[in-house]
């Protein structure tokens, strides 16, 4: 299929980037949405993106505590600089721009987030420490602080939003509402925990190019916060990838939105925090369902591996192989290029006790391919959309379960047109 050049289609450069592709297939035909209670959600099409919202500002009735976490990339986006170096763990303001990544921008992107935030500071009578701020985009162009702050003045003329348009203004390569919200009861209080999130491309571990915000009706300490948001990261953002690329920008943060006030035990907490790992697996799982031309996702389980950290480098080298990805694209089960990249990590295996399945059926055992395999059931299991690769060391008790997706042409279409 030949495509014709992005610049030529939009007539604009990177701003049109931002609607090229096709809805993803895993699409949910319903999306949960709630008009918040003890903040107020803002949107804008501030003129970042050519069309749509694409500034999104969240002010909360009072100051409450926070718990983030950030890329761990070496070459961290203005904003996440900007939040490490003021803010302390209290929150009154959220803002967010889409269409500008402000990374690799050096001191004046910095200098753009304090002109803004300031502005917005004024406007709330608050410490410009209790704002903060995370961006999504292209990385390297300059962010016009101006275009934020025309819209900060707007700010009480304009209409309360729901949380569908807060993830909606916050969009890049996204197709679908990235929404979760749960209820739970503790003491006869009922507790909402839910958040949104935005991530398409350059999603990997460490999390990716991923925004998701949440919150939990509950007033929590700053130090339970980031207890919560520790013990619930690995399994769910930080176990997707599409494409092995981590950004710039990655942001995750969790708000105490202190709406009831209890003395919460350890049952309680266990409470909270087992809805909230439900709520980030379901932003999380969205974001891997929505990757850049995605037609299939990729569930890698390794299991009886003799370390955490072997089962998690296997498991990562599978879900991230471009061989392994076209394969699944061209539903073609080639067990060897699972193999390939078994090796590739150079972890200590014994070859001879290795399985390798495709959902329930076996394509290699004992060092070599299972001759007696129905090949009539496997050409069948790999049209459907989800395939699950299982390889088992028999080496240990540790397993890990990561998501991936194929590899196909429209994400190279996406990508190739990044800046055109």
């Amino acid at each position: 299929m030949k495509f014709k050049n992005a610049r030529k289609d939009l007539g604009l450069k990177s701003k049109g980037r931002f609607y090229l592709k096709s809805k993803s297939p895993f699409a949910p035909k319903q999306y949960k949405d709630l008009y918040p209670k003890g903040f107020k959600i803002f949107t804008f099409h501030a003129g970042f993106k050519k069309k749509k919202d694409d500034l999104l500002i969240i002010v909360f009735d009072k100051t409450i505590n926070v718990s983030c976490k950030y890329s761990l990339t070496s070459m961290p986006s203005a904003p996440i600089i900007w939040d490490k170096k003021n803010n302390k763990g209290k929150c009154k303001a959220l803002i967010v721009n889409s269409g500008n990544a402000n990374a690799h921008t050096g001191s004046l992107g910095l200098k753009n987030i304090d002109k803004y935030v300031k502005r917005l500071a004024e406007h709330l009578s608050c410490s410009k420490k209790e704002i903060l701020v995370s961006s999504t985009g292209v990385i390297g162009e300059q962010l016009n602080p101006n275009l934020i702050c025309k819209q900060i003045s707007k700010l009480f003329f304009s209409k309360n939003n729901t949380l569908i348009d807060a993830a909606r203004s916050i969009w890049t390569t996204d197709t679908f509402v990235k929404t979760s919200i749960h209820n739970i009861k503790i003491l006869n209080k009922n507790i909402k925990i839910y958040g949104f999130a935005k991530g398409s491309g350059m999603i990997s571990p460490n999390m990716g190019t991923m925004l998701a915000y949440i919150f939990i009706d509950c007033e929590i300490s700053r130090r339970e916060l980031k207890k919560l948001l520790a013990n619930n990261i690995q399994e769910t953002f930080n176990s997707i990838s599409v494409d092995s690329d981590t950004s710039t920008s990655d942001t995750i943060m969790l708000f105490s939105n202190p709406l009831n006030k209890i003395k919460l035990n350890n049952q309680h907490q266990k409470k909270i925090s087992k809805t909230l790992n439900l709520v980030m697996k379901e932003l999380s799982y969205k974001i891997i369902s929505d990757g850049e031309g995605v037609k299939k996702l990729i569930k890698v389980n390794v299991k009886k591996a003799k370390s955490e950290s072997q089962a998690k480098n296997i498991a990562f080298s599978i879900a991230n192989s471009p061989l392994v990805k076209t394969a699944i694209a061209g539903e073609d089960a080639n067990w060897g290029r699972v193999v390939m990249a078994i090796g590739k990590t150079r972890e200590k295996i014994f070859q001879d006790k290795i399985t390798i399945k495709f959902g329930n059926l076996i394509l290699a055992k004992k060092g070599e391919r299972n001759s007696n395999v129905n090949l009539s059931k496997v050409n069948s299991y790999m049209k459907k959309n989800l395939i699950e690769i299982e390889v088992n060391l028999h080496l240990g008790i540790f397993s890990k379960v990561v998501y991936g997706n194929d590899l196909n042409n429209e994400y190279i279409k996406i990508n190739a047109d990044y800046r055109s």
